[in-house]
């Protein structure tokens, strides 16, 4: 798959996860219901997809958002029919120990994060997402990660997946944007110093 012709390294690298207070992308069972999102903050993720130019993923956030493509009931209204036309259409990279095959605007990483942050970045003008915690703290550890974008919702799981893995090293952050939506969500939006 290739992510169109190469404009430069203009884009920032990104990395944005919902998460619980106690700082969890999901439960100990797994589970992240509580991340449901108001119409609002819908609309802000919808629009925040249509700029990135790719985003880098695992495995499991790829099977998560598998659906988008993949289920017909995803597009029962105009707001979810966009948020899959613009999620079909990103080109995705996808890292996985596991999987042989990918769907859709889809592809498996042939090389380590580095050098596949760099090939989308070469290949779009635009931002990349990096989406996951494990992949995250590779690419924080390589100091690839620009912005990272939080999206805090008001509840305490007590354990789980933590949206942010233990890294080797300090990685000091500025506070550049809040935003509080419908729910009592809160986004916090840092960028690298």
């Amino acid at each position: 798959m290739c992510f169109g012709p190469g404009r430069g390294l203009d884009g920032m690298v990104l990395f944005s996860m919902g998460v619980s207070v106690d700082g969890y992308v999901a439960d100990r069972d797994g589970e992240f219901a509580w991340t449901k999102p108001s119409d609002e903050l819908f609309r802000f993720h919808t629009e925040r997809v249509a700029q990135l130019g790719a985003i880098l993923l695992g495995r499991r956030l790829y099977e998560t958002m598998r659906v988008w493509e993949t289920d017909p009931a995803m597009r029962a209204d105009p707001a979810g029919a966009r948020f899959a036309d613009l999620w079909a259409a990103l080109p995705k990279v996808v890292f996985s120990r596991t999987l042989h095959c990918v769907d859709g605007n889809a592809r498996l990483a042939r090389g380590p994060v580095a050098e596949e942050v760099a090939a989308v970045r070469e290949a779009t003008g635009r931002d990349v997402e990096i989406g996951g915690p494990t992949l995250a703290a590779q690419a924080f550890e390589l100091g690839l990660v620009d912005d990272l974008r939080l999206f805090r919702y008001p509840v305490v799981v007590g354990g789980g997946t933590p949206a942010l893995l233990p890294l080797a090293r300090r990685v000091l952050l500025e506070l550049v944007e809040t935003r509080t939506f419908p729910g009592q969500v809160v986004y916090e939006r840092y960028r690298r110093v």
